[in-house]
């Protein structure tokens, strides 16, 4: 078979299609998927930098969902504790109003009332769990927060048993059915001292749930920071890269003209031997 022979001008403006064909169909592929570096076969240091960074937010990621997980359980335990500090209140306000009576029955009545209130404060504190976990009942559970992949920086919640119960609030039944001053002020001084952990409790779980929140927004905003940098890595610029289809495509067509005239002037020359 005869070998088809190529000028040079022929040659060359073939070899300048064929070159600004392939960056723009490179072009092209950036703009289709928004990415300058698809993969290691585009830069590799700048890929696996990128995926190094999309890695970590991911992981950091999933530890901010557990922190706003831990926000909420804290959050149900303080709820719990206000609502038993209210309890608390109530029956502090029965036994009061018991040593001032001199009526046996009515303190009779008020002492039921007290013991009633013991066993909502009871209740409550059953109630007060979120996803499982209870900060504030008889029980024994406690928190334990990551805040980075390894776990080397975390916080644990312990548990504040605040159920009136003997290892809680401790705060006994109405002895006697308040029948003497010395029932009502046994009782009084257990509500006291009740309220007084109560108060300490809720600071504590306000301070962790400070932290909480603290080590979310941190923790959001360096998801937010990796992500970006892995974009700079390897996201496209879209509308540099449109000027830059223009301009290919332009060149493509300058080419093409140019690849006409030199096949029409080789025809031309050919014709003079005709």
């Amino acid at each position: 078979m005869a070998e088809i022979a190529l000028s040079g001008p022929v040659r060359a403006n073939l070899l300048t299609l064929s070159g600004t064909s392939s960056l723009i169909n490179k072009t092209q592929g950036r703009l289709a998927t928004g990415l300058k570096v698809a993969s290691a076969l585009d830069d590799a240091s700048a890929f696996f930098q990128s995926k190094a960074l999309s890695d970590r937010a991911g992981d950091l990621g999933t530890l901010k969902s557990n922190i706003d997980q831990a926000v909420s359980t804290i959050g149900a335990a303080i709820d719990g504790i206000e609502g038993i500090t209210d309890l608390v209140e109530q029956a502090k306000g029965l036994a009061t109003k018991a040593k001032s009576s001199g009526d046996a029955t009515e303190r009779s009545s008020l002492a039921a009332q007290f013991d009633d209130i013991l066993t909502q404060i009871n209740d409550l504190a059953r109630d007060s769990s979120y996803n499982g976990v209870n900060l504030i009942d008889g029980g024994s559970d406690e928190l334990t927060v990551d805040f980075n992949e390894d776990s080397t920086s975390r916080l644990t919640i312990s548990h504040l048993k605040t159920n009136a119960s003997a290892g809680g609030l401790s705060i006994g039944g109405a002895a006697n059915n308040f029948a003497t001053d010395g029932d009502v002020d046994t009782a009084l001084s257990a509500v006291n001292s009740a309220l007084t952990e109560l108060r300490t409790n809720a600071a504590t779980l306000g301070s962790n749930n400070t932290v909480l929140q603290t080590r979310l927004e941190f923790t959001g905003k360096l998801v937010n920071t990796l992500e970006s940098g892995a974009g700079k890595l390897t996201l496209a610029d879209l509308n540099e890269e449109s000027a830059n289809l223009l301009a290919l495509q332009t060149r493509q067509q300058l080419a093409t003209n140019a690849l006409s005239l030199s096949a029409q002037n080789e025809r031309n020359v050919l014709q003079l031997f005709g």
